[in-house]
């Protein structure tokens, strides 16, 4: 199979779809891969460790994208819409649920677009995601850090504060692997941690290996209310597999937030589970409703490419060479699972999540 490895071209993305491990698995089976001139140098991999892998480098996108299959990282954005024909397989993150314009053209153009966010060997388990989520996760309080800072707009608050002067407050809304990362992060540094979920055995995990140093509570509207409102910060982590975040953060708890209070919503991907929420970029990354300081920047991990491309490409490559080894059908029938993160296929949308968030009729993958 020709597999092509574009270079991104979202604002501020330096991540890219394959390193030169990636490439060398791939080449050693017989399948010919194409990376874009530059691709790799976000993320300080140079065409000629490319070269030396076995890919071929090519001057045009219209190159790679004119072969079998596509691996990328972020969801194609408008420039890369005529780029994509009927039957291309496409395989990166997609996000349709905050990107309907997207979802459009998928469908419209016939392309079967297989999404990293949605691969589910078994119930809530996505290892596609998780090493970006945990990325993210562990940035997210970085950032958020960062913006509590005076000069910044912020509070001036310390979240490890000093002795004699109370912790900064963190609460983190979701304990999945966005939220435990966070929290990881939260107390290392030394705050005041609370974390809020659904699923009692999580907060039980969490209370357990913290040993009473991070307060877990049921996540319902009243405790996240209460939660928000005694925050410094607040990091959204809430994810429902191919569907639009909740919005769990409302903007009457903003107006009753302190002033330089920073929220950091890592679900944005998916819409925010915040309600005042809107996606941002690096080189733009906050903006205030309220006095409150919004992070939303959608592509996080970017920010960090050398660390996150070779962790996606440690979790994607299996499904890569299983997609250009068998082909998508034959891949979904040897390996059942890879279905659950078809999102379109041949015009229509095998997912139902992703179907609901599109609004379009949910039609069951057949061979």
């Amino acid at each position: 199979m020709r597999i092509g490895v574009p270079k991104e071209i979202k604002t501020q993305e330096f991540r890219v779809g394959m390193t030169p491990s990636g490439v060398a698995t791939l080449t050693a089976r017989g399948h010919k891969v194409l990376v874009e001139q530059g691709a790799g140098l976000g993320s300080s991999i140079p065409d000629e460790a490319y070269v030396k892998a076995g890919a071929q480098i090519v001057p045009t996108k219209e190159e790679v994208w004119g072969a079998d299959m596509v691996v990328k990282v972020k969801e194609p954005i408008a420039p890369e819409f005529a780029l994509m024909r009927k039957d291309l397989l496409l395989f990166t993150y997609l996000h349709l649920a905050a990107a309907a314009e997207l979802g459009k053209e998928l469908l419209t153009r016939g392309v079967n677009g297989v999404a990293y966010e949605t691969i589910e060997p078994s119930p809530g388990d996505l290892p596609l995601l998780t090493p970006m989520s945990a990325v993210a996760g562990r940035m997210s309080v970085q950032a958020g850090a960062t913006y509590l800072e005076r000069m910044r707009g912020g509070k001036g608050v310390l979240l490890g504060g000093v002795p004699g002067v109370k912790r900064g407050r963190v609460t983190v809304i979701g304990g999945g692997v966005v939220g435990a990362n966070a929290v990881k992060m939260a107390v290392g540094l030394g705050a005041n941690v609370t974390v809020l979920d659904v699923n009692l055995k999580t907060l039980a995990y969490l209370d357990d290996i913290y040993a009473g140093r991070v307060s877990t509570q049921y996540s319902d509207p009243l405790s996240i209310e209460r939660a928000v409102l005694e925050s410094d910060l607040v990091i959204g982590a809430v994810l429902l597999p191919g569907a639009r975040a909740p919005r769990l953060v409302t903007e009457q708890m903003l107006k009753e937030m302190e002033p330089g209070s920073v929220i950091v919503d890592v679900s944005i991907d998916q819409g925010g589970c915040v309600e005042t929420a809107r996606p941002t970029y690096h080189d733009n990354p906050t903006y205030v409703v309220h006095d409150v300081i919004h992070y939303m920047v959608a592509n996080m991990p970017g920010a960090v490419p050398r660390t996150s491309t070779y962790a996606l490409t440690n979790a994607t490559i299996k499904y890569v060479v299983k997609l250009a080894d068998l082909g998508l059908e034959k891949a979904i029938s040897d390996t059942p699972h890879i279905v659950s993160g078809l999102n379109t296929y041949k015009g229509g949308v095998p997912h139902a999540a992703v179907a609901e968030a599109l609004g379009v009729k949910h039609e069951a993958f057949r061979i």
